[in-house]
């Protein structure tokens, strides 16, 4: 079988603050260093699970994320590649306001479609802003035609599924010939990304998916890559809580 683990970065400074993040490079909390251990703890508790590889975004709270997650489950040594297709989805014009506050001066039910719907982007950062990625260096070698300056989850899929195709899956196959599997720390978004397609969720489902932070989701897959079983590791209920607590953040 092929073995795949899915963990969204933890607790980042914006998210205690409820703000939308995005592309904004900011850090986990103190609570989010504590839940990106505790991940590692949950991964070293499941015997059959022998990481071998790691993928991450390019943003400091996905990759400090696998970087303590990792210490914990001891397997600092690990190969971890870093691709800024990972990366959070780009929340435009929203990126630093504040979610409960956005709601009220927009409306819960247009911020809502904005953070939840399948197609519908918030509206994108204006011509010149310094929050556009093209002149964060990190991004130097991607065209600048690709950078996004909003996106809705249907963006985040075109632009995340090339590199699970052409990198991870590879990879999958490749440590899975030896019963290894591979782990990939990115963000709320992308791992959504990733589930609408491993699990055939519909457009009009995705909406209903949350994605708690510092909870490890494991894939087991067969070879042709159907999901022969799928859960978050530890406790169900408390990523049940975690997941509604991220629902409740818009108000």
């Amino acid at each position: 079988m092929l073995d795949l683990v899915l963990l969204r970065h933890g607790e980042s400074v914006w998210n205690a603050d409820n703000l939308f993040t995005g592309w904004t490079d900011v850090d986990l909390t103190p609570a989010g260093e504590v839940e990106a251990l505790r991940a590692g703890e949950l991964l070293a508790a499941e015997a059959s699970l022998d990481l071998r590889l790691a993928h991450t975004s390019v943003l400091t709270r996905a990759v400090r994320t696998a970087n303590l997650t990792l210490d914990a489950v001891g397997r600092s040594w690990l190969p971890v590649r870093r691709h800024w297709r990972l990366n959070e989805r780009h929340y435009g014009d929203l990126q630093g306001l504040n979610k409960k506050e956005t709601a009220e001066r927009f409306g819960l039910e247009r911020v809502m479609l904005w953070r939840r719907s399948y197609d519908v982007p918030p509206p994108p950062l204006p011509a010149g802003d310094p929050r556009h990625p093209a002149g964060d260096p990190r991004y130097r070698d991607v065209p600048p035609h690709v950078l996004p300056a909003t996106e809705c989850l249907a963006d985040v899929v075109v632009r995340v599924l090339p590199y699970w195709d052409d990198v991870i899956v590879p990879d999958l196959f490749t440590v899975g010939s030896r019963g290894g599997a591979v782990l990939v720390v990115a963000h709320g978004n992308s791992i959504r990304a990733l589930r609408k397609h491993l699990d055939g969720i519909a457009d009009a489902d995705i909406p209903g998916l949350e994605i708690p932070t510092g909870i490890p989701f494991r894939y087991l897959f067969d070879d042709d890559l159907t999901v022969r079983d799928a859960g978050y590791l530890g406790d169900p209920d408390a990523a049940r809580r975690a997941a509604e607590a991220v629902a409740r953040q818009a108000g």
